[in-house]
This record gives structure tokens, C-alpha cells and sequence, in this order.
């Protein structure tokens, strides 16, 4: 073996040694909900293992939070701080649509969001523009691919939607949000990175958020033949 090889695979290996301990670092600061997510992002991330290929930042989307706030959470491990935007919901998930996502559903047709581990795959163009393709890692979302579940942008889930409405639209399961926080999360949470959704009901200083109604953690819908948009344009509702 050449020398140069060798150290090339000296440095290779130093490096990835070095990744887990920046990763795992303990936040220096912020509050008692960000400090929460930054153990969940180490932990979801020692679970999701080798499906992870970026490990600097994790998005987790809070669904125990109304959507009127900012529930979309970046975990920046190698900063040590989180920034938070809006983010939407399924329709399948939140009937009512009162803002509050009451289940979820793995069911191809059913609308819903669905709970667990997603990696974000590459981008396409579909019916609301540069689209992010998402590969579910657990066993309760593992049909989002073949359910078109994406993260896209979308105008019902602009800031402007809560002023006018007092919450935001919903989506067919995707994770929509407003232009420039797309652009965003476009930037900070595509290629490779994890995203994990669940209902965590974390309030900004830790405490738990309580919904005015508790379903079953799981619950999954009556499925519904896609239509032809769902069917042919993944990722364009």
C-alpha cells in the first residue's frame, strides 16, 4: 500500500471517529424544550444509524403543538442550537381542522401524517416547485414513498395563513411549509439528513402542551383509492 493511500485512510477514520463526539456534544445553552430535542435528535439518530449520511442537523416536527406555532424544529448538533418554523399537517390527521393533529396514519389514501423516522432523499420539481422526497425508517411511516409524502412548500401554510385563519392549511400528509421557510429547510434538512415527526407537546419552556382531545398514538384510517394528481404527480397536493 502506498503511503499516501495509507494516510488517506488514516484521515478517513479520524474523521469519522471524531463525528460522533462532536455530534453528541451537551447544548451549552437554550431552554429546557431544546435541550429535550437535542437528546431526542442524538437518540433517533443512534437509531436510524448507517440510513443517515448527514448528521449535523435534524429536523423534528412537534404535532402535539397547534399549528399556529412554531412546532418545526432544526436541531443544529455541531452549533448547538435549535431554530424553529411553522409547518403543516394531514387533513386524514386533523378532520376537524381546528389545527390540532389528533392521529396518524401509515394507510396509503388516508391523508394523514404519519409518526417516525424519515431521511430526506433528493429534490424534484413538482406542482409546488422544488420538492424534498422523504424515505420512512419505521414501521409506521415506511409507506411514504409510495404515498407521495414530501416536504414541499405551500401558501396555506404561510405565516399570513395564521393571521387570517388563527392556524395553518393542511396537507394530504406532507410536511408543507411557507416559501422562505422552505427555502430554509431546503438548504438545512435535504440530502441525507433525519427528520423525525411525532407528538412530543413541548411548550417553549419544556412543559407539556395538553390538546383539547388525546387519541390513540397510532390510529390508522379506512384507506381511499389516490386520485390521478396523488397517483401521477408524487408530492404536487
Amino acid at each position: 500500500m502506498k503511503r499516501r493511500d495509507l494516510l488517506k485512510g488514516s484521515l478517513v477514520a479520524g474523521a469519522a471517529a471524531a463525528l460522533p463526539m462532536r455530534a453528541f456534544a451537551a447544548p451549552k445553552a437554550g431552554t429546557l424544550r431544546d435541550r429535550k430535542l437535542f437528546a431526542l435528535a442524538k437518540g433517533q439518530l443512534d437509531k436510524a444509524g448507517d440510513a443517515i449520511w448527514k448528521r449535523d442537523i435534524v429536523g423534528i416536527a412537534d404535532f402535539g403543538v397547534h399549528s399556529a406555532q412554531r412546532r418545526f424544529h432544526f436541531v443544529n448538533l455541531d452549533r448547538q442550537e435549535v431554530k424553529s418554523y411553522h409547518v403543516s399537517h394531514g387533513t386524514g390527521s386533523d378532520p376537524e381542522h381546528d389545527g390540532w393533529l389528533n392521529s396518524y396514519s401509515n394507510v396509503e389514501g388516508s391523508n394523514a401524517t404519519s409518526k417516525g423516522a424519515y431521511v430526506t432523499w433528493e429534490w424534484y420539481v413538482g406542482r409546488y416547485g422544488t420538492s424534498v422526497r422523504l424515505g420512512g425508517l419505521d414501521a409506521t411511516n415506511d409507506a411514504a414513498l409510495r404515498r407521495y409524502i414530501v416536504m414541499h412548500r405551500a401558501k396555506y401554510a404561510e405565516p399570513s395563513h395564521i393571521d387570517q385563519w388563527g392556524r395553518l392549511g393542511r396537507s394530504n400528509g406532507c410536511f408543507a411549509l411557507g416559501e422562505e421557510q422552505f427555502r430554509i429547510a431546503l438548504l438545512n434538512l435535504s440530502g441525507g439528513r433525519l427528520l423525525y415527526a411525532d407528538s412530543l407537546g413541548l411548550s417553549e419552556d419544556g412543559s407539556q402542551i395538553e390538546p383539547p382531545t388525546r387519541s390513540p398514538d397510532i390510529q390508522l384510517l379506512q384507506p381511499e383509492q389516490p386520485d390521478t394528481l396523488q397517483r401521477y404527480a408524487p408530492g404536487s397536493y
